[in-house]
């Protein structure tokens, strides 16, 4: 995170700066683009609401490591905090939500999402063709849109399905436990879609949208796992639980009893191998049932997916 929306997070969650100080990460401001490997896909990744962009950086700088270019998007009121170039901090601003599937405000921060979601690609696709701005010189040459992925957690989940549903070139995508919202329960999806639960069965959107994902599909759930389990306090809080008072059972309320180190270790080989086959054509038998490797990973509405390919059982 940058400095000053780092600060403005630990003052208003859960990881105060007396209580935590906030790691490295393996990033470094104004790194330079490796080019050996040519032109690469790229993956854009969508915060839930009232998080931000670097809320799953554990599961970003995997997808990095394996030579994606992956892009966060903060999307701006709806986030926790944003710095903007010159220090300028924009914290959350949204009215109260009703909590209901057509409350108008999440309907529109979806539709403003989406439309976040298509600038950036356009800014990008500009980059490529030797458009200047301020991304570190050379980016654009190892930009391959053709291969487009987007993964968001919780409503950034619900953005890249309502994204790609409204046209925006995106290969593939995947849902970190959101819930959908908007035309695309009914409309439906003709590309590939992947949909990542936590260990409950509280999504109605889901089963309404199941048979209209005409494309690859897969709801794989992961036992032991809640909503927060596919954000970076899946990391955090079991580091930081003894100096915060929380109980063992507090902690797994919060991410679930799965072991954190354990659960980002899955997390990161399923979206490693969903992005490998959708955008390189790798074979993916993580995806393909169940593994005596993952028994944490459930194959939910198992039989035949669009395509007839085999899903695994429950």
């Amino acid at each position: 995170m940058s400095g000053r929306a780092a600060a403005v997070f630990q003052q208003t969650g859960y990881l105060l700066p007396e209580y935590v100080t906030l790691p490295d990460t393996h990033a470094g401001v104004g790194a330079a683009p490796d080019r050996r490997g040519g032109r690469r896909p790229v993956i854009l990744y969508s915060h839930g609401h009232g998080q931000h962009r670097g809320s799953s950086t554990a599961l970003v700088e995997e997808l990095v490591s394996h030579g994606y270019v992956v892009v966060t998007i903060d999307h701006t009121y709806d986030a926790g905090q944003v710095e903007f170039p010159g220090g300028r901090v924009e914290k959350y601003a949204m009215p109260p939500l009703t909590g209901e599937d057509d409350d108008p405000t999440i309907l529109k921060a979806v539709d403003v999402r989406v439309a976040d979601t298509r600038f950036v690609l356009e800014e990008l696709s500009r980059f490529a063709r030797g458009g200047r701005g301020p991304l570190p010189h050379g980016l654009g040459d190892v930009l391959d849109l053709s291969r487009a992925g987007m993964v968001g957690h919780s409503l950034g989940g619900a953005t890249a399905a309502s994204a790609m549903a409204a046209g925006v070139p995106i290969t593939a995508g995947a849902n970190l436990d959101g819930s959908l919202f908007g035309p695309v329960v009914a409309k439906g999806l003709r590309k590939p879609f992947l949909l990542m639960s936590e260990d409950a069965d509280n999504k109605p959107s889901w089963p309404e949208i199941w048979p209209r994902l005409r494309g690859w599909r897969r709801h794989l759930r992961l036992t032991g796992t809640r909503h927060f389990s596919y954000t970076d306090y899946e990391t955090f809080m079991p580091q930081a639980a003894s100096r915060l008072g929380a109980t063992d059972e507090q902690l797994a309320e919060f991410i679930g009893p799965l072991d954190g180190t354990r659960g980002i270790d899955v997390q990161r080989r399923l979206l490693l191998a969903y992005f490998d086959l959708q955008l390189r054509g790798c074979r993916a038998p993580i995806l393909e049932g169940p593994s005596p490797g993952y028994p944490e990973v459930r194959f939910i509405d198992g039989g035949d997916d669009p395509q007839g390919n085999p899903v695994g059982g429950r």
